[in-house]
C-alpha cells in the first residue's frame, strides 16, 4: 500500500489538490502497478509563519 505524503505551503484551491492527487495517484498506479484503491495521498498544508528557507520566514 503506497502511502505519499505531500508538505506544502497553505493557500491552493481545492480544484488544485483534487488535480494534485488525481496526478500523483496514476502515476503510482502506472509505476508502481497498483490499484488507485490502495494508494493513500495525505497533504499537510504549512501556514507561512511555520516554513523558513535560507533563514528566513515565509511571511
Amino acid at each position: 500500500m503506497p502511502i505519499l505524503h505531500v508538505h506544502m505551503l497553505e493557500g491552493r484551491t481545492l480544484e488544485q489538490k483534487k488535480r494534485l492527487v488525481e496526478a500523483l495517484t496514476e502515476d503510482v498506479v502506472k509505476i508502481l502497478n497498483v490499484k488507485p484503491e490502495v494508494v493513500t495521498i495525505i497533504i499537510d498544508e504549512l501556514k507561512r509563519s511555520n516554513l523558513a528557507k535560507k533563514g528566513e520566514l515565509f511571511v
